[in-house]
């Protein structure tokens, strides 16, 4: 099964061609805020190292966050766009999981946490067993269960707000002012 998966919910844009057994190609850059010129970039990069056509895969991955509302956009608005096109499903991870999966033989047979930047001095984090199990819904691939669509996983408000009134641009005095002709 050929897989292509990337990610774009935390600094680093990662995208990776594998199969059942091992990675066949991998990019990593860290650029917060060039994820759209990166991911494309990245992905013909990855797919031509990897000698695989986008009609070869079986599968697309894209990390569905948590992350920040365009990182999260530019990921998966692309995972379901080459699905669409290659005539593959297009799925949806938690990052988190995966940045745990890396992080087992660190974790030494403990749990652990895996955190990544929200930004404004605000953390996501979720807890792990030594496995790399999340503690909370951990063994759902195992158990066989579908995974989630390409849905963002947005764990705030965003930052955009509904504009107020409109303020007059037309010449009239402010209250409390007197006008002054010449």
């Amino acid at each position: 099964m050929l897989v292509l998966a990337f990610d774009t919910a935390t600094q680093a844009v990662t995208v990776a061609v594998s199969d059942e057994r091992r990675v066949l190609a991998r990019l990593d850059v860290i650029d917060a805020r060039r994820q759209g010129e990166l991911l494309a970039a990245g992905i013909r990069q990855v797919l031509a190292e990897a000698c695989v056509a986008g009609g070869d895969l079986d599968a697309i991955v894209a990390g569905a966050g948590p992350g920040p509302y365009t990182g999260l956009r530019v990921g998966l608005v692309t995972a379901r766009v080459l699905g669409s096109a290659f005539g593959v499903r297009a799925h949806g991870y938690c990052t988190l999981d995966v940045i745990a999966a890396d992080a087992v033989p660190a974790a030494a047979g403990r749990e652990f946490l895996v955190a990544t930047d929200a930004r404004r001095r605000e953390l996501y984090w979720a807890r792990y067993a030594p496995d790399g199990a999340r503690l909370w819904c951990a063994g759902r691939l195992a158990a066989g269960e579908q995974l989630a669509p390409p849905d963002p996983m947005y764990l705030r408000r965003p930052d955009a707000r509904a504009p107020g009134a409109p303020k007059s641009v037309l010449g009239g005095t402010p209250a409390g002012s007197s006008a002054v002709t010449p």
